[in-house]
């Protein structure tokens, strides 16, 4: 699959969002493992877990996916919960990061966050037994043990004018990246369009990921 770059002018976002069709997704976990290939995750932490719920009765029922991740909220609990400081807002383009530096491991932040999406990482293992293999090890290594984690956007891509790796891995293309604040992007269009919905409305986030059910 061809690899789509942002544009020189979109590297400079107000809001870098993403718009999630779910007509499109067939649930084949492309994102889920694009994803912990790109950044190197540890053993049970997923940044962009897909779930899957069956509805409808037989022999009317089927089987519905919802891709999610960090939704890098511009009111965002996780930010106002720390109390550290360790979470920011990059005020160029609106991404959500956690410095693990200033994480005290608290948890503050994963109790506050209405869609689950931080993790805590306990300790250093290697996904096949105790044994960290050294490719494991080098991975590993950008992680500190006791501290939060979570989605980035592939914050090292997008600096690099890349869409993040959950992106551009999507065979059905139902996951589209860019600004929201410009009227021209392909995800402004489409919220424009399309009838779009925020999980969990009622937590007030105002997120930077919207659905199109």
């Amino acid at each position: 699959m061809a690899i789509r770059s942002l544009t020189k002018e979109q590297t400079g976002m107000a809001r870098l969002g993403m718009v999630i069709d779910l007509a499109r997704c067939v649930g084949c976990d492309a994102c889920t493992i694009a994803c912990q290939t790109e950044n190197g995750t540890p053993p049970g932490i997923h940044y962009a877990p897909v779930f899957r719920k069956e509805v409808g009765k037989f022999p009317q029922a089927k089987v519905v996916f919802l891709p999610t991740l960090c939704m890098h909220c511009a009111d965002a609990p996780c930010l106002k919960s720390c109390p550290t400081g360790a979470i920011s807002r990059r005020e160029k383009d609106g991404i959500v990061l956690v410095d693990q530096d200033k994480c005290c491991g608290s948890k503050a932040c994963i109790a506050a966050c209405p869609y689950g999406a931080l993790h805590f990482y306990e300790k250093k293992s290697g996904r096949y037994g105790e044994k960290i293999t050294e490719p494991e090890e080098y991975g590993l290594n950008k992680f500190t043990p006791g501290t939060a984690q979570k989605c980035t956007f592939c914050v090292h891509r997008v600096d690099q004018g890349l869409e993040p790796a959950c992106v551009i891995t999507c065979p059905t293309h139902c996951r589209i990246f860019g600004d929201l604040d410009d009227t021209e992007s392909e995800v402004s269009r489409l919220l424009r369009q399309r009838n779009s919905v925020a999980l969990r409305a009622d937590a007030g986030t105002n997120p930077s990921v919207r659905y199109l059910p």
